[in-house]
């Protein structure tokens, strides 16, 4: 039975206490591998603005809260504001005050605590997917051809029932779930499908179905299908190490969905209305808080997966954009110049809130609808 649709004060609960539980563990990541590398944090704070509360810890860290309920940082000892640009290098340190200073450990510590942000973001997610694995098991059924829907591209292409699908598009199927997130990203395309059949390996050129996912503020987005149906399956209980091997391998192929996603709206396979921002995001949080807790914690694990992976997009003032300037600086032998630095970070910055304006305008766009 379908739920009734949240309160908006129950949805911007909902969103700013899972967001800021995300955004902490993104922080926590640079922090905890900022402090096994000796260097000092001054600040680490959720959310953004002027304190509303905070302390100071034994070692001179001031926690706190922001006024602005959306993001955070860590503010390294010799930053000159809280995004750590690498062309703000502090002048007239001590010897003592630069081996605790994040701009002058080596190369290598800098980029590992500016990976980390994102990477305990992935690692969160594939905890979460595990657990929910190791608590409920997962389905299982060989990838083979049970039957029919009525207009199936796979039974158009020539496949028949009992054929055992090896791979499609080049992309290996070893369960009959495999299929899903491989055909649904391609609406309409044609796709080569390799299967078995009585022993012999075949090849096909399927033309993929489209069908059409709808919101509850009537968007429609397009997934393709294979139009086939699976044999019998059966629930399979796994142990600690397995469930958290089954996270992985949910977390990586998510990934994989993600940046193929993008790739196809940047080369203008997709429409660029299928990007949600905030309010898209609150509702689909406040939804799944309303519905059970269960599903709140799941939607946090896919956020936490998506923050991970725009975070390492190589856009200056993003932790990928770090991460360029760092391997820059390792081919280039040196640092690029601190104007290179600073209008790069100035340009990223104007594409973010553009972006963010963007999205935010197509969001209200198709509620209002």
């Amino acid at each position: 039975m379908e739920t009734e649709a949240p309160g908006i004060l129950f949805t911007i609960v909902a969103f700013l206490g899972g967001f800021s539980l995300l955004v902490f563990i993104h922080e926590w990541g640079h922090f905890i591998v900022a402090r096994m590398f000796g260097v000092k944090v001054d600040t680490f704070s959720i959310g953004m603005g002027k304190e509303i509360f905070g302390r100071t810890d034994k070692n001179g860290m001031r926690w706190k809260l922001g006024a602005f309920p959306i993001g955070g940082y860590v503010k390294f000892y010799g930053d000159a504001t809280a995004a750590s640009n690498p062309g703000d290098i502090p002048e007239g340190l001590s010897a003592e005050e630069r081996a605790v200073c994040f701009h002058f450990k080596p190369l290598w510590q800098k980029s590992l605590i500016v990976f980390a942000g994102p990477a305990i973001n992935l690692l969160a997610a594939a905890v979460v997917f595990a657990g929910f694995m190791y608590t409920y098991g997962i389905q299982v059924s060989e990838p083979i051809i049970a039957g029919f829907s009525e207009t199936s591209a796979a039974r158009t292409a020539g496949m028949k029932i009992g054929d055992k699908i090896i791979s499609i598009n080049g992309e290996s199927v070893e369960r009959f779930n495999d299929i899903g997130p491989i055909v649904r990203l391609r609406p309409s395309y044609e796709v080569p499908v390799q299967i078995e059949r009585a022993g012999r390996v075949m090849n096909f050129q399927a033309t993929l179905g489209v069908a059409y996912f709808e919101d509850r503020f009537d968007n429609k987005y397009p997934y393709g299908v294979l139009g086939v149906t699976s044999p019998p399956g059966s629930r399979l209980n796994l142990g600690p190490l397995d469930s958290f091997g089954e996270g992985v391998r949910q977390t990586a192929s998510m990934t994989k969905t993600m940046f193929t996603t993008l790739g196809q709206i940047v080369i203008g396979l997709r429409s660029v209305t299928e990007l949600g921002g905030p309010p898209r995001i609150a509702n689909m949080v406040g939804e799944a808080a309303n519905r059970s807790f269960q599903d709140f914690i799941w939607i946090l694990a896919i956020l936490s997966l998506n923050l991970g992976i725009v975070n390492l997009l190589p856009i200056p003032v993003l932790d990928g954009g770090h991460l360029l300037f760092f391997g820059l600086e390792a081919v280039k032998g040196s640092p690029l110049s601190k104007r290179a630095q600073e209008a790069s970070f100035v340009a990223g910055m104007a594409f973010l809130l553009i972006f963010m304006v963007f999205v935010t305008l197509n969001d209200l766009h198709s509620m209002a609808l």
